[in-house]
Order: structure tokens, then C-alpha cells, then sequence
């Protein structure tokens, strides 16, 4: 078709929530009304799918099927009544939140969102070409009109700020080793997800495109005379099919985006310890001996720790990596291993890769089995993958997925190891020939490559699930597409160790929640590249310890490794950091079971729950843990004080100190080595594990840090609490605290209940205030055993009813 054949379409059925137009060469476009907020376009040019199943979508559920889910299969949708207008011009579909008003002659979109009682522009097609109908090659195009107030954030990790406008980006998986975080691009992850707010109009909505085709965004970079200022998504293969999601608020957005591509993982407890990592001990002759001297040096030092991530060393057959091979030189006993580690309370996470090298022990049998990526004459097709070339698996062939899953139980599990750390899993395929089985439907292997990554994180998932049915997986990867927090818990990659990565690795972690991935940390003190000095290693500690996952991992240029105990000088601040962290778990663990229930992200930027307020959406290195606490980070050397912006709507404490501030200004806080600059909430609860940790010695004894009001307010908070591991949860063996506080000039009240009665026994609470709390506390619900003033705040221990 040539640029003045321009089709036009016509509506030939409505069944349902879905509309059918077609074009006078067959072109297909299909729109459907899944939800008041959620209008879906596909655009078929070719009349049919190529792709005829998704993996994405999952609303509200917690997985697909393994060979995904018919793309016009609509369950879980509520597909409300809507109304729907047509003329020989212009076809419109209207629900209570949305209106899509459709130029049928060239097929234009047009997209308003309800405000109030007015209908909003919200965005708009390009006036030309806004869509591929065969005019220039078999790709997949969208553009449209872009306005100069326009801002634009998501698309997962990408490297430099948070507001996306006037770059582009590539996603295509890459194992970018020593990225810098302020301009590397591509990186780990696609996530075709995005959100927009249009300042003046105070409006946002978000758009998702369902495939797993390399593609590009461009947000402003790329201009073009003929065609006025606009943005894109071109998609190398497959179809165009993609979900405008309007919300009151961008937090709505992503609310609902991550309801869409399905319910976050509720990941263990224990997974939010410290996780201790490096290269060096695995590569290490003597790595088994190195590994145990790890327990003995947290010891010594008092350092707490939950897991340690086993780097692919273990696996080794002179000096080459061999999954799901045990190196018996290095680990002649693994169960013993594993066995010693657990007694001292760590758990091992072990690092796997889906490619086996070519000399790899079980590369025949596999091939044998017709398991890997394969040319179209049938061999694996071979890529260059660390010292060596080998073969991808292919996870699109279930007997693959069967094979992968009894390996990891036999090499694995058995042994008592409880987690699986997927790596290297970007699938770098290249070259256009190579096939993959395709669930019975073979396609070129380069259509479908982030696919091969997520259901290679599913099969993990499954294996894990299968072996051990009553305990929730633990997962980590670092690879991940669209569906991929489903599973696992994920990190930002091989960052090179520098300031700059500590102050863009905050913005790359806010970008992959804002896109429904907010179970995420970063390697700190850095990976790739020289240690950190001492300073540095200080400052990301600090920051770190505020994220899903904090993990010490390194790869260092001169072989060292980073410990906590690395700088004898600042080890002590280093310790009671970590013990920060552990006394913190409480409220990060809520903060994972809100993102479970509720799709909430457990870190964001300030302007996600400040919408109003413009400051808020000026580039910053600031970042919300939760709606409660204001992590504000030391990016740059030889600071000793941090400036931050306080938000508009409500009032802040500085943590430490208890001193108060109004929102909507600009402070300098204190920022010492022995802590981090973090403000609360005026108006909030911060639930904490309050009893005195140490390595060899941990219990849990429950407390509440208390933000009151500083006038007449009132306010609750509910707390999850149950086994920390189990899957009981789902039969309801867990409990809620749930608290009600009543502040006036005269008195602050405190109403304190346990919803049932099946948690474990609570020994005396404690309540912890800022210190210049100076109104009498009464207490509903318990007893007020003593009151006093300590170190840090005033104290109340309260025995309940």
C-alpha cells in the first residue's frame, strides 16, 4: 500500500466489550472496553495476529498459563456498558472514565479522561501516519502528537532521569556489565509500559504495549518537519496492541497497570535481610573455605545477615561456568555446605544460567532432547556466551521447561538450598535464523527473546513451588519482562562503582516501580570497576538499606571483594546500619504484602503521592519508602549535610531527632557518617522489630514508631503480620494491628487491637514517640506499663488487653 492509498475503516460487529473495524485491503483493527479506565487497541494490518497468545496480561491473578493466554480472551475483565457513537466519519466509545474518539479515514485516535464533570484532551495520534498500514516495512509503529508540557516516566530501568522527555530508548535485553547509570543504553529490561502527565491540565494516564519484540520509544529526541512534534513505539516484530490506562492520579495508574499484568510475588520474609554476595569467593580455589569464613566474620563483627548469593564459581570446570555442575574441588560436600549455612540461619541462593556451553557435561543430552535455540537444520544454535560459545535453552518447549525444573530440584533443592538466583538470562540472540519450538508453533527465535527470560524465571518459580509446596518461592533475576514480578525480586544489574551510579541507580529503582516492579534493590558499593572507597561504600550502604533487596556484591577490578567488613574504620557504623535495616523489616514486609494485595509500589517519587504539588517534579534524588518515610540520600562526596524538599499537604519529622517541619519547603539535614538523612510523615505509624539484634542471637519483638499530629487529627494504620514464609496466608493464618491515633493540643490517644486471635504471643509493646512528644498518651487496648524518655524518643511499654 502507497501513502495515498489511505484506508478507511468501517465497524462490522460489536460482540460484547470488543469492536470489530475493517479496512478495504482486510486490515483489522480491533478495540475493546475492558474497564471504566482501561480502553485496549489492536491494530491488525495484516488482518491477523502474529503473535496470537500474551504473557503480560494477567489481571489480577497471579499467573498465565504456560503457553500464555488467547489474546482475546477477556476473563477477569469487569468490560462494563459503555456507549458508542458512530457516523461515516467518526466512531466514539465511551465509558464512565474514557472516551476514544476515532477518525475512521486513516484510523486517528483521540483520547480524553474524565475530570470532574469535563471531558479532558488527554492525548492524541499524530495528524499523519500515525499508525504502519504496510507503507514502509513489516515493523510495528505507533506515534503520536507530543505536546511541550508533556512528561513522561517508566519504561522500567533505564539509565539517567526519571523524566523520560526528549530521549529515546532501546529495549533490548543486554548483560551490560559496568553501565554507567546516567547513559547506558540498552540495559536488562523491557517494560514497553510508560506514563505521561501533562502539567497545565494536572492530568495523566499510562500506555502499555503487550510485546515482546525489541522496540524503541522516542519521547522527543528524533524531530521531523514534515510531520510536527511527536513521540513513538516501534516494535521489530509482532503486533501493535496496546492499553490506554486513565487514572485521577499517576499512583492510580500504576496501580492499575500492575493489576493488569497480574499480582505481585509475596516473597518470603527472609528475603529482606542482608544478603551477602561477591565473585571472589566462588572463584577462589579455596571458595568453600572462604564461604565459611563469611559466617565467621559476620560474627565477629555482629553482622546480620538471611542469605548469601552463590556466584556462578560453584559451578566451574577449569575456570568455566556449568550450570547445575557442583564443583567438588571447590565443594566436595554440597549438602554439608548448605547444612552449615542454614544452621547459622543464611540461606544459599545459587546462581543458574539458561545457556550450556558447548563442552558442558549434559550439552548432548539436552541437544539430544531437542532442548536449545536451533538453527533450521535442526543443530543448536550456537552464541558467544562468557568463555565460550553454547546454546540457549529453549523455554518455549515444555519438555525443556520439565527438564530445567527437575535439574534445579536435583542439583539444587535437595541439598536444602530454598531460592535460585537467574542470571545471565537476557537472551542475546542475533542472528535472524535460529527457531525456537514456539509451543508447537515454531517462529525465529529474535521475535521472542524476552520471552525466553520470562518463563525461564516461571519455570524456576514452578520448580521451587513443586518441591517445596507449603513455603513461598524466593527468586531473584536479573533479566525480566513484562509479567516478570510475578516471580522474582530483581536488581539493577553490573552498575560500575562511582557516585554517579549511586545517584542515577535511585532513579533507575523508582523508574522499574513506577512499571510495577518495586520488589528491586542495586548492587551496592557497586559491582564492576574499582572498590569503592570508604565514603562511598558508607553512602550506599545507607541508601540500600531502605530498598526490597539490599545485597553487597562486587566484582572488583583488583579481586577484592566488598564486605562489610572491608574499612575496619567505619565497620561499626556499617553493623548498626544493618541493624537498622532488620529493625525496619516490619515495615518494609507490610510494605511487600500492600504491593501483593493492593498492587502498590513500595518505593516512589515524591510526586507520585504529591501530585499538586510542581516542586515535587523537579529532577531530585529523593524517594518515598512507602507513603511514610522520605529517604533522602548523600550522592556526592564530602557532604556532611543534605539539602532536601520537603513535599506540600502535611507536616515532617526528621527520624532521628523528632524535630518538625512544615511540607513545602526547603531544609539541610545533619548527614553523619553513623546515619542517613530520613524524615516521617507527619500523621503516620512505622511498625519495628524493637528487640536487640545480633548475628548469632535474633528474635522479634513488636513496636510502633508513632508521627502524631501536631494539632487536631486523627488518623489508622494496619500492619500485616504472619509466619514471615509460609503460603498459610492464604487460608487467612495471619493478623492485623490495626491502630487509631487521636491527637488534639491536649492529649494524644492511642487505640491499639489485634484483628484475630491466631498470631504469636506479643510481649509488652513498645511505643515509641519523637522525643518533644510532650501531651499525656492514653492508650485504648492496653495497659501503659512505664513511660520514659530515651536515648532517641520517648518510650512506652504497653501490656495488651
Amino acid at each position: 500500500m502507497s501513502l495515498d492509498e489511505i484506508p478507511t475503516f468501517k465497524v462490522i460487529e460489536q460482540t460484547g466489550a470488543r469492536i470489530t473495524l475493517q479496512g478495504p485491503q482486510d486490515q483489522m483493527i480491533y478495540l475493546f472496553a475492558l474497564e471504566q479506565d482501561i480502553i485496549r487497541v489492536l491494530v491488525l494490518p495484516e488482518g491477523k495476529l502474529r503473535f496470537p497468545r500474551t504473557w503480560a496480561i494477567a489481571p489480577g491473578v497471579e499467573d498465565v498459563p504456560l503457553d500464555g493466554r488467547d489474546r482475546f480472551d477477556l476473563e477477569h475483565f469487569t468490560t462494563p456498558a459503555f456507549v458508542i457513537q458512530e457516523t461515516p466519519e467518526q466512531l466514539q466509545i465511551t465509558t464512565e472514565r474514557v472516551r476514544l474518539s476515532i477518525r475512521l479515514n486513516g484510523f486517528f485516535c483521540c483520547w480524553e479522561i474524565k475530570q470532574g464533570d469535563q471531558w479532558t484532551l488527554a492525548a492524541a495520534d499524530r495528524a499523519t501516519q500515525s499508525y504502519n498500514f504496510g507503507w514502509w516495512d513489516d515493523r510495528v509503529y505507533h506515534y503520536l502528537k507530543r505536546e511541550p508540557d508533556e512528561m513522561y516516566f517508566g519504561l522500567g530501568e533505564r539509565a539517567g532521569d526519571t523524566n523520560r522527555a526528549g530521549k529515546s530508548y532501546r529495549l533490548t535485553n543486554l548483560d551490560a556489565m559496568g553501565y554507567s547509570a546516567r547513559s547506558t543504553d540498552p540495559l536488562y529490561k523491557h517494560i514497553p509500559f510508560y506514563l505521561t502527565w501533562k502539567r497545565q491540565k494536572k492530568i495523566g494516564f499510562g500506555l502499555f504495549y503487550d510485546t515482546v519484540a525489541d522496540c524503541t520509544f522516542d519521547f522527543g529526541r528524533e524531530l521531523d518537519n514534515y510531520h510536527g512534534h511527536y513521540r513513538y513505539f516501534v516494535a521489530d516484530h509482532g503486533d501493535l496492541d496496546y492499553y490506554f490506562i486513565a487514572g485521577t492520579t499517576l499512583a492510580q495508574v500504576v496501580r492499575r497497570y500492575t493489576w493488569l499484568t497480574g499480582r505481585p510475588a509475596f516473597t518470603p520474609k527472609w528475603g529482606l535481610g542482608y544478603s551477602g554476595s561477591t565473585m571472589a569467593y566462588t572463584d577462589a580455589p579455596n571458595a568453600q573455605e572462604q564461604m565459611n569464613e563469611f559466617l565467621d566474620r559476620c560474627q565477629e563483627h555482629d553482622i546480620l545477615c538471611d542469605s548469601f548469593h552463590l556466584s556462578s564459581g560453584y559451578t566451574s570446570i577449569d575456570g568455566k561456568r556449568y550450570v547445575f555442575n557442583w564443583d567438588r574441588d571447590k565443594f566436595p560436600d554440597p549438602a554439608g555446605f548448605v547444612r552449615h549455612f542454614l544452621e547459622h540461619g543464611v540461606r544459599l541462593c545459587p546462581n543458574i544460567k539458561p545457556c550450556l556451553l558447548r563442552d558442558h557435561p549434559r550439552f548432548d543430552e539436552a541437544n539430544s532432547k531437542g532442548l536449545f535455540v536451533h538453527e533450521p537444520n535442526g543443530k543448536a544454535a550456537m552464541v558467544q556466551f562468557w568463555d565460550d560459545v553454547g546454546a540457549y535453552l529453549d523455554f518455549t518447549n515444555p519438555a525443556t521447561v520439565d527438564w530445567w525444573k527437575a535439574s534445579i530440584k536435583d542439583a539444587l533443592l535437595q541439598y536444602g538450598i530454598a531460592a535460585t538466583w537467574n542470571d545471565n538470562n537476557e537472551f542475546e540472540i542475533l542472528s535472524p535464523t535460529p527457531q525456537i519450538h514456539g509451543f508447537g508453533r515454531s517462529r525465529r527465535a529474535v521475535e521472542a527473546k524476552v520471552l525466553q527470560t520470562l518463563l525461564m524465571i516461571r519455570a524456576s518459580h514452578e520448580a521451587q513451588r513443586e518441591f517445596a509446596a507449603a513455603k513461598r518461592p524466593f527468586l531473584v533475576s536479573r533479566s525480566g519482562a513484562v509479567g516478570m514480578h510475578r516471580y522474582v525480586q530483581t536488581w539493577s544489574g553490573d552498575n560500575y562503582t562511582s557516585w554517579e551510579s549511586l545517584r542515577y541507580n535511585i532513579k533507575m529503582g523508582i523508574g522499574l516501580a513506577l512499571s510495577g516492579v518495586s520488589n528491586l534493590g542495586h548492587d551496592v558499593g557497586g559491582f564492576s570497576g574499582p572498590a569503592p572507597n570508604q565514603e562511598l561504600f558508607l553512602r550506599w550502604i545507607q541508601f540500600g538499606i531502605f530498598l526490597p533487596r539490599f545485597s553487597i556484591h562486587s566484582w572488583n577490578d583488583d579481586g577484592s571483594a566488598n564486605e562489610p567488613w572491608m574499612y575496619p574504620e567505619i565497620t561499626p557504623y556499617v553493623s548498626d546500619l544493618i541493624k537498622l535495616r532488620y529493625r525496619l523489616i516490619p515495615y518494609l514486609y507490610d510494605l511487600l504484602w500492600q504491593s501483593h494485595r493492593d498492587y502498590a509500589p513500595v518505593i516512589r517519587p515524591t510526586f507520585l503521592d504529591f501530585p499538586d504539588d510542581d516542586r515535587c517534579y523537579t529532577e531530585n534524588d529523593d524517594m518515598l519508602l512507602g507513603a511514610n518515610l522520605l529517604v533522602a540520600a548523600v550522592v556526592e562526596p564530602g557532604q556532611l549535610a543534605r539539602a532536601v524538599y520537603l513535599p506540600e499537604g502535611c507536616g515532617w519529622y526528621d527520624f532521628w531527632t523528632g524535630d518538625y517541619y512544615q511540607g513545602a519547603r526547603d531544609i539541610v539535614l545533619p548527614a553523619p557518617w553513623d546515619r542517613p538523612p530520613l524524615l516521617a510523615k507527619e500523621g503516620c505509624v512505622i511498625p519495628l522489630n524493637v528487640a536487640e539484634q545480633h548475628f548469632a542471637r535474633r528474635t522479634d519483638q513488636r513496636g510502633f514508631c508513632i508521627f502524631p499530629q501536631r494539632t487536631d487529627g486523627i488518623f489508622k494504620y494496619e500492619c500485616f503480620e504472619d509466619d514471615g514464609e509460609s503460603e498459610a496466608y492464604r487460608q487467612g493464618n495471619y493478623f492485623t494491628w490495626r491502630l487509631e491515633i487521636e491527637a488534639s493540643s491536649s492529649r494524644v490517644l492511642v487505640n491499639i487491637n489485634r484483628e484475630t486471635e491466631t498470631g504469636p504471643e506479643v510481649a509488652p509493646l513498645t511505643l515509641l514517640f519523637p522525643r518533644q512528644e510532650a501531651r499525656p498518651i492514653e492508650v485504648v487496648g492496653g495497659a501503659v506499663i512505664t513511660d520514659r524518655d530515651g536515648r532517641m524518643n520517648r518510650e512506652l511499654l504497653v501490656a495488651l488487653s
